[in-house]
């Protein structure tokens, strides 16, 4: 459960998704029927589809985003859940530990936290005189964004930039806000990783790329769709070793056995062609680090 139904990203994920499963020993209609549901960033679709596929009874389901994996535990206890990109799962309440889950939650684990300032540290090597930096995100579905902005202020006040929250709940909202936030000159956006940011993705871009903005993204796919550049986790390698944990429940592992993983596969990817268009200038060093530069 994740992903908007119509976004050629996810369902991409789906076919990696079946992929692995089928190298694992699972085809689909032959040994396993797999059901997706797609509730994007709306919230009372993810609780409506959680009600949903917990009533159906099905042995084991994959929740893509935090907000998933808690409206599925408000319904069900003792039904296995493998989370593929979870933020803070202890904190947030999902497992009791990383090394001993619990319950019948595990998965992998985001590695957002510990990349803020990562990503504090490429907007200023990639715009050196950014004073300001928005922090662009949805507080119905970033439900860790408080910690997110605590996190991102101390690297951002120590290169010289101010911190500023730019929330938003829909397109519109989040259109006007860079648009806003635009106005004053030296800023840059750093883009925070939930179900919204991913669904409203075009229009976040496109408005950052109206205004020239240094923007850097949480995924690939966001530079993909023209975005300047973005630095994260790899989201198939995730989805992959996703599989593996309901490779191991299907075959009769405890969930509360197996320790949740951090991811361990990052990317930065720099869309050069954008870079171009809006006259920024990529740092040579930044280019060879890349795992990416889209021409």
């Amino acid at each position: 459960m994740g992903g908007a139904e119509h976004d050629l990203d996810w369902q991409r994920l789906e076919q990696t998704v079946e992929q692995e499963l089928k190298s694992l020993g699972w085809i689909r209609s032959r040994d396993l029927r797999i059901d997706y549901r797609w509730p994007g960033d709306d919230i009372e679709r993810i609780q409506a589809y959680a009600t949903d596929l917990v009533e159906t009874g099905p042995e084991l389901i994959v929740a893509a985003s935090t907000p998933a994996v808690q409206a599925v535990r408000r319904r069900t206890d003792s039904m296995p859940v493998v989370f593929v990109n979870a933020v803070d799962p202890v904190g947030n309440g999902l497992v009791a530990s990383l090394a001993k889950p619990g319950g019948k939650t595990t998965g992998l684990a985001a590695p957002e936290y510990s990349i803020a300032e990562k990503r504090t540290g490429l907007v200023r090597e990639l715009a050196p005189r950014t004073a300001r930096i928005g922090i662009v995100f949805n507080p119905d579905t970033a439900v860790s964004a408080r910690h997110f902005l605590r996190i991102l202020e101390a690297p951002a006040l120590a290169r010289g930039a101010k911190p500023v929250s730019i929330p938003f709940r829909n397109d519109g909202e989040v259109e006007k806000a860079i648009e806003d936030f635009a106005k004053t000159p030296n800023g840059a956006l750093i883009v925070i990783p939930d179900p919204s940011t991913a669904v409203s993705r075009r229009s976040i871009i496109d408005t950052a790329n109206k205004f020239k903005l240094p923007v850097v993204y949480p995924f690939r796919f966001f530079a993909n769709d023209n975005g300047l550049m973005s630095y994260g986790a790899d989201i198939v390698a995730l989805c992959r070793s996703a599989m593996g944990y309901v490779d191991k429940i299907l075959r009769g592992a405890d969930p509360g056995d197996l320790p949740v993983a951090p991811a361990d596969k990052f990317e930065l990817i720099v869309n050069q062609r954008t870079a171009k268009a809006l006259n920024i200038t990529v740092p040579p060093a930044l280019l060879a680090r890349a795992a990416e530069v889209i021409e």
